[in-house]
């Protein structure tokens, strides 16, 4: 499928706006002491990225769930790994 600027760019925007959307999210679910747009897309979530533990994880996981209507199983831990493996993982959901 080939797409259009026009498509393509309003693509990267909706992923811009949904990557920002999970940001605030995890800054204000987590009660993190970050600004939002200090987080990198491809920073980890876990270790010396945002250094989420298991608790967080789970509080993650139902914020997900109650923000966008996407479940995140013990399946989908990979998506947990990054921003931007979590927002591949709603992208995908949605689709």
């Amino acid at each position: 499928m080939v797409m259009t600027l026009d498509e393509a760019t309003r693509r990267a925007t909706a992923r811009q706006d949904l990557c920002s959307q999970v940001k605030q999210l995890l800054v204000d679910r987590l009660s993190l002491d970050v600004d939002p747009q200090a987080i990198g897309d491809d920073q980890p979530l876990f270790g010396r990225g945002l250094e989420l533990d298991s608790i967080d994880t789970l509080e993650l996981a139902m914020a997900v769930e109650d923000t966008f209507g996407v479940t995140v199983t013990d399946d989908d831990t990979q998506s947990l790994l990054s921003l931007n493996r979590l927002v591949d993982h709603i992208e995908g959901a949605r689709a």
